[in-house]
């Protein structure tokens, strides 16, 4: 099964994707503002996350926020 963005795209290990809604971080006090750019996403076993590099922490992203840049 292929792992979609929020527009159907598919996505694959090394694409960048873009944030299309504010979300807080769970275990964190910041928070992901609209339009955030990650480039160089791994996919993970579920198809519907996905895991992304913010400075030195990973990331866990739901590809349902996210579109394919």
């Amino acid at each position: 099964m292929d792992t979609k963005d929020s527009n159907g795209a598919v996505l694959e290990d090394g694409d960048s994707v873009q944030v299309i809604k504010d979300l807080k971080v769970k275990g964190s006090s910041k928070s992901l503002k609209r339009g955030k750019v990650f480039k160089n996403i791994r996919l993970t076993s579920k198809n519907e996350e996905i895991e992304c590099r913010d400075g030195k922490s990973t990331l866990v992203l739901k590809t349902c926020f996210l579109k394919k840049v």
